[in-house]
């Protein structure tokens, strides 16, 4: 089975979807981290479009790549002007990149339409600009814009757009579903027809706006395509491009089609993670292969069957793609899935100890009263030592008590907690203010530990979400918290629930504050 060439194209089609906005510093890390992945191009913007994607490629100059190359994006030169007169080509040359692609018109609507020019015209476009450029001594692919499209309306037009670009001596010919609108049935059938007429490499660029960028990129590739373009995580104009984090794995995986080199493909997850870290994006968490969610089990009866053979419920190994397997627990559990969970968390328990069975009816007891163990480890792992082992809390809370204070004087609102523990035997008392209520108390809470655990200063709070269980009880609703916590090193999460987003708050923070005494001072 011939190899499939990856062109990613995150930092230029990419960066054209909502919310994505690149600067020069994270295209130049994206690079380099997509090239230490191993992708075989990297389109790294449009020199002709403005000053950033120019400023990329000069640093770009000055970078080693190794195996990967960097590729130039633009069009054909305009109509009726010469290519060697054309400023947009002249830039392309100018950014001095081994590979440049360029596109053009295939669907006469846009010959006649958009840029306004005759079909014989709009051919000369393309064969003048693949001569000049190859005469330059570059590496040419012509991304044949709109080509399903255009082949539906008249294929012996969209065909001759191909054959021109072959004969001035293109070095691939990618086939696009620019509007996103094709079937994967008529990709096949359609790249299959194109593979029979062409010599030179065809490559398939997707769009994701029916939802098959992936299938339909799979489906070029069986019947004959031997490069894709796409971005990480699917970024792009709408619905998004070809998601590389899905179809590398299905290419690796499922067509046993060599992407990536050797070993690179456990790098999937976490290439997926920091890319959508530079471009400020939470995760998804369902995303195929590379979410959270991907390889998470919560039923008992999927559990039980994945605790006897992986593959019951898993389609691969999670660790091929850099991923793991995470086991939830709640009111659909069984004892395996507590037996599992505790394993993961580094507890041994057998799924016959009747302490897995109590372990159980209480988290059903609590999700039935409003909480949520599946982003709440931490919460769990503390109900289940208290269960399993005798626990001395490093702490006991005797009273808290909150003020908050505005007047038309000062309109900057005052708000003070006062709290009292037990800690280690000594009543410790502590009152601090914040800039709103759950801050008052997490630094009040610190203060009263500080002198007995110093090391508690590491712990901040990097997320906080609440959620209102029922609403119908207006502003009497039984409330969720779930506060995410990290030392710098690790992240954990804890949930608290009460009738009182105070109190809901508090039973957070304090399970995050115990939680990592436990981890650190026994």
């Amino acid at each position: 089975m011939h190899p499939v060439t990856i062109y990613d194209t995150t930092l230029r089609d990419g960066s054209q979807g909502e919310g994505i906005n690149f600067s020069l510093a994270d295209k130049l890390k994206i690079a380099e981290r997509l090239a230490h992945f191993g992708v075989h191009y990297i389109e790294g913007g449009w020199p002709g479009s403005n000053e950033k994607d120019i400023a990329f490629f000069n640093e770009a100059k000055k970078h080693s790549w190794a195996a990967t190359k960097i590729a130039a994006f633009g069009s054909t030169r305009k109509a009726g002007v010469s290519v060697s007169d054309d400023p947009q080509v002249r830039l392309l040359l100018d950014a001095e990149t081994p590979v440049v692609t360029f596109f053009g018109k295939t669907w006469l609507l846009h010959v006649e339409k958009v840029l306004r020019t005759t079909p014989g015209e709009n051919l000369r476009m393309i064969g003048d600009t693949v001569a000049h450029l190859k005469k330059h001594g570059r590496e040419v692919i012509f991304d044949a814009e709109h080509f399903f499209d255009g082949y539906r309306a008249n294929p012996d037009y969209a065909l001759q757009t191909l054959t021109v670009a072959q004969n001035a001596g293109a070095d691939c010919v990618v086939l696009c579903d620019t509007n996103g609108g094709t079937l994967p049935s008529e990709v096949a059938r359609i790249t299959a027809a194109v593979r029979q007429m062409l010599n030179v490499s065809v490559g398939i660029h997707s769009h994701n706006d029916c939802g098959l960028g992936v299938a339909n990129a799979v489906a070029a590739v069986e019947h004959g395509a031997t490069q894709v373009q796409g971005t990480v995580n699917g970024f792009g104009e709408r619905a998004g491009n070809c998601n590389l984090t899905s179809l590398i794995p299905i290419l690796e995986l499922k067509l046993n089609r060599s992407a990536l080199p050797a070993g690179h493909l456990r790098q999937l997850s976490e290439v997926s993670r920091f890319v959508d870290e530079i471009a400020n994006l939470c995760h998804d968490p369902r995303a195929p292969f590379v979410g959270l969610s991907s390889f998470a089990h919560k039923g008992g009866m999927h559990v039980n069957a994945v605790n006897k053979a992986d593959a019951t419920y898993e389609h691969i190994d999670p660790a091929l793609v850099g991923n793991r397997r995470r086991i939830l627990v709640g009111e659909l559990s069984g004892r395996t899935n507590v037996m599992m969970k505790t394993r993961e968390l580094g507890i041994e328990l057998d799924e016959h100890d009747p302490r897995a069975k109590q372990i159980l009816e209480t988290v059903k007891k609590l999700e039935n009263d409003g909480y949520e163990f599946e982003a709440a480890d931490a919460s769990f792992e503390l109900l289940a030592r208290k269960k399993l082992n005798p626990h001395t809390p490093f702490f006991k809370l005797d009273e808290y008590h909150i003020s908050f204070r505005r007047n038309a004087a000062n309109p900057a609102a005052d708000c003070e907690a006062t709290l009292s523990l037990t800690v280690s035997g000594r009543r410790e008392s502590s009152v601090a203010s914040g800039d709103g209520p759950v801050n008052a108390l997490d630094q009040a809470l610190r203060q009263a530990l500080t002198a007995s655990f110093p090391d508690i200063a590491k712990i901040s709070l990097i997320d906080y979400k609440v959620r209102i269980l029922d609403s119908s009880h207006g502003t009497a609703a039984r409330t969720r918290v779930l506060i995410t916590s990290s030392d710098g090193n690790a992240e954990w999460g804890t949930v608290g629930v009460s009738d009182n987003v105070i109190e809901a708050s508090w039973l957070a923070l304090a399970d995050s504050v115990e939680y990592y005494l436990l981890k650190h001072t026994r």
